[in-house]
């Protein structure tokens, strides 16, 4: 269940105002103000569901007194025709709320769809996939929230999550190995060290100096077989994660070379909005 954190009210509060915050004049003008009804929000095609707990405070924060019934929960996969959610009460207020409510679920369940087939591919590997900091501004929380709904993994929230040391920092310090020795001086013990390396020269490096986990970015995978062999001489082994390119088509071949974890910022940047759409009916 996702938590609601301030920060999420506020961007529900946002996405209100951009879309009601003149009123809503047809339904105004077409549909009494004490006129019931019900609605179901519908999968038009076959997908992954995630974060439904914002779509419901989505309509209760249009009107309170709407009723809402949950049909499956985060992270089901359902198919074209399957009933997502029902709300009753003021059709009006369903109206009033239909839009925001479907782009929030459209985008968020697009994330964890395509997670999820992420996620399928390398189902019987050790391989572990993971996003990026790559989301929507705004909507990390959801969009990992998200990944999580797919079956895939969390790498780093923010910047003070972890300690990545990347082409830029390496850059800064000199050297790979004067940034891990500046890391492991400054940054919070309990914190492993990672390491993105572009080269078999800076992986070697990053190996000397103690990395606990390496990043191959944007290696071949002849690049990543050679990359292998070098950190299986190390012990202890350091965890080994290759970003960069990752698509459906590689993953088989990469579990099978051994990497540990993927990281994978189409997960988020990429994904496709999913076919979602609220029918609304009469009260009976």
């Amino acid at each position: 269940m996702i938590e609601l954190t301030p920060a999420v009210t506020k961007l529900i509060e946002l996405a209100l105002e951009e879309d009601l915050g003149h009123g809503d004049v047809t339904s105004e003008a077409v549909i009494e103000p004490t006129k019931e009804a019900e609605a179901d929000i519908v999968a038009r095609e076959p997908l992954v569901v995630s974060c439904l707990e914002v779509a419901q405070a989505v309509f209760r924060r249009v009107d309170p007194g709407l009723t809402l019934t949950l049909h499956v929960a985060n992270g089901a996969r359902v198919e074209e025709g399957a009933k997502v959610m029902t709300i009753w009460g003021r059709a009006r207020s369903i109206l009033a709320a239909e839009r925001t409510a479907l782009n929030f679920l459209q985008r968020l369940c697009g994330v964890a769809t395509l997670t999820r087939a992420y996620v399928e591919a390398v189902r019987n590997a050790p391989l572990k996939v993971c996003d990026t900091r790559k989301t929507t501004p705004g909507f990390r929380l959801l969009e990992k929230w998200a990944v999580s709904d797919g079956g895939g993994s969390n790498h780093r929230f923010d910047l003070g999550s972890g300690v990545l040391i990347k082409d830029n920092h390496i850059a800064a310090a000199g050297s790979i190995a004067r940034a891990i020795e500046e890391a492991r001086a400054g940054a919070p013990h309990g914190l492993k060290i990672e390491v993105e390396v572009d080269t078999l020269e800076q992986l070697d490096e990053a190996l000397a100096a103690g990395a606990e986990i390496v990043m191959l970015d944007n290696f071949s995978d002849a690049r990543i077989e050679q990359a292998m062999a070098h950190v299986g001489a190390c012990k202890p082994r350091p965890l080994v994660e290759v970003s960069g390119g990752i698509t459906l088509e590689r993953l088989p071949g990469l579990a099978q070379l051994g990497v540990d974890v993927v990281s994978v910022g189409a997960l988020t940047h990429s994904a496709p909005a999913v076919d979602l759409s609220l029918d609304l009916h009469e009260m009976k």
